[in-house]
């Protein structure tokens, strides 16, 4: 009776560790994490499968490995797409000391120094929508780019 009671305790203590961490977690490593579990998913179904005589309805199982695979085949080949595989997040450059000039602030929107407000305004959302970290961007890219927009706007 203890036993369980024990065994029941840690199981719990596991599974409230295990939320808290999946709370602080980025979407692209949730999306890893998936990843990885229809990955391994798939291979003990075709394990599985194979063990029973049904070597063909397996191949259908492996296909679970495609994403994977896929991720893996463009990170060898230098290229970085989202889904949390390969190499990972970029380190971001070491920050700048002192505050943005105006001019960085254009440069880091790509505009002229003449653009309108308006022009900012779409420049910015047209950066932030691939920099915001909830879309795999990188959180130091966003930060400047909210800083750009803020010095610009006033």
């Amino acid at each position: 009776m203890i036993l369980w009671l024990l065994l029941g305790g840690v199981v719990l203590f596991v599974l409230l560790g295990g939320m808290r961490a999946f709370e602080r977690a980025s979407v692209t490593s949730i999306k890893s994490l998936f990843a990885w579990i229809a990955a391994l998913g798939g291979l003990s179904l075709a394990l599985m499968l194979i063990l029973t005589g049904r070597g063909g309805i397996a191949l259908g199982a492996l296909t679970l490995f495609g994403p994977l695979v896929y991720q893996r085949w463009q990170a060898a080949r230098g290229r970085h797409i989202g889904g949390g595989f390969g190499p990972g997040p970029r380190p971001a450059p070491p920050p700048r000391s002192g505050a943005m000039s105006r001019a960085e602030a254009f440069e880091v929107l790509g505009l002229p120094p003449n653009a309108s407000q308006a022009d900012i305004k779409e420049a910015h959302r047209r950066l932030m929508r691939g920099a915001h970290p909830d879309a795999g961007g990188s959180d130091w890219l966003a930060a400047r780019i909210n800083q750009a927009r803020d010095i610009l706007l006033g």
